[in-house]
């Protein structure tokens, strides 16, 4: 299979006024077309800032990032699902969704036609008009999805985007976003600090270390199961949290 993203030997190291701070430390890793691949690991490893280096906010130190085997991707090629929804209060659920058209000069009838399948497809059609404080946590955070999707990105980022929600939402809005980023034939890398998510959501689960962040190891759970929640009934489910947390604590 064909590497869509590819970490190879990246550090980072932080420049301050009085010393050098090593934030990640020769993180090499993959994922293929297709793959969900999650990244766990201590409170303030630096999790979040490896998304920022995919996403180009930030440069390494040293090593590469590539997208399709290319260093110069498109910065429009990704897609960032971030822990809040940001949706605009003032803005109808259906101009939150146009919003990163407009900004990319891409609001065509093909695109807004695009648009309104995903909102036809993912049962937010009727509610298009109405303003995000009308929706529930969990169907905000499918309209932050579907406006992440609207511009056909290559790689998904998300940023732990299930924190705000309460325990039962969560579990409800997991199974929601994971069966749209696999029906749209999407790669995702999620960065989360919850195990039992990375387990029932991810192909891949790369664990990492304290910093300087690296990469402790890498697993494929392999669960059987069409969706989070079902997977999370695996008898195998277990065994691997307590794998992955025998490793972060170790």
């Amino acid at each position: 299979m064909d590497k869509l993203l590819e970490l190879k030997n990246v550090s980072l190291t932080y420049q301050t006024l009085n010393d050098e701070i090593k934030a990640i430390e020769g993180l090499s890793f993959y994922c293929n077309k297709g793959d969900f691949l999650s990244i766990i690991g201590p409170s303030g490893c630096g999790k979040t800032t490896i998304l920022s280096l995919i996403a180009g906010l930030m440069q390494p130190t040293n090593g590469e990032i590539l997208i399709n085997g290319k260093s110069d991707y498109e910065k429009n090629d990704l897609g960032y699902m971030l822990q809040k929804d940001q949706l605009f209060p003032w803005r109808s659920i259906e101009k939150n969704i146009y919003l990163p058209l407009e900004i990319k000069k891409k609001l065509n009838a093909e695109n807004k036609k695009y648009a309104d399948d995903l909102l036809n497809k993912y049962g937010l059609a009727e509610f298009k008009k109405n303003f995000p404080d009308q929706l529930s946590g969990g169907m905000r955070q499918r309209v932050a999805l579907i406006r992440t999707l609207v511009s056909d990105p290559k790689l998904l980022l998300l940023d732990e985007p299930f924190s705000a929600l309460d325990y039962q939402t969560r579990l409800s809005v997991c199974d929601d976003v994971y069966k749209i980023i696999k029906q749209e034939q999407k790669t995702a890398v999620l960065v989360t600090h919850d195990i039992s998510e990375a387990i029932a959501m991810s192909d891949i689960i790369v664990v990492l270390t304290n910093r300087p962040s690296k990469v402790k190891c890498i697993i494929s759970p392999n669960i059987e199961g069409d969706s989070p929640l079902r997977k999370r009934e695996s008898k195998d489910f277990g065994i691997w949290f307590e794998k992955i947390w025998k490793e972060l604590n170790k």
